[in-house]
């Protein structure tokens, strides 16, 4: 069974800096893009950010565009997330995220939540002012 494991949260001041890691295991994962969402309390669940399954293509939401990167290496069945200039409003638990189908013409998945199959338990980022 696939099981994705985030660690690296944590508490940090505002404009520090966290890199999240989510390890994969349970099957091979060729052809799935990979994401990262986030659900501040009382929130939605919303998207943060998504890989394609080479890496080639990335995709990130506004909020978090130019401070956020994804990236990953499927040698270790690993996506990371690091997080630049952190604001308060960036408090969340954050999630990872595998796609919900293959694909292998190398895309990223939609911000929508049925696009994506499995999720990690989450690990908590608090940004402090």
């Amino acid at each position: 069974q696939v099981q994705l494991v985030e660690s690296g949260g944590g508490l940090v001041q505002a404009g520090g800096s966290l890199r999240l890691s989510c390890a994969a295991s349970g099957r091979t994962f060729s052809g799935y893009g990979m994401g990262w969402f986030r659900q501040a309390p009382g929130k939605e669940r919303e998207f943060a950010a998504g890989i394609s399954w080479s890496g080639g293509i990335t995709s990130y939401a506004d909020s978090v565009k130019g401070r956020f990167t994804i990236s990953r290496d499927n040698a270790k069945n690993t996506v990371y997330l690091q997080l630049n200039s952190l604001k308060p409003e960036d408090t969340a638990v954050y999630y990872c995220a595998l796609a919900s189908h293959p694909r292998f013409s190398d895309y990223v998945p939609s911000t929508h939540l049925d696009d994506w199959g499995h999720w990690g338990q989450g690990t908590q980022v608090t940004v402090s002012s």
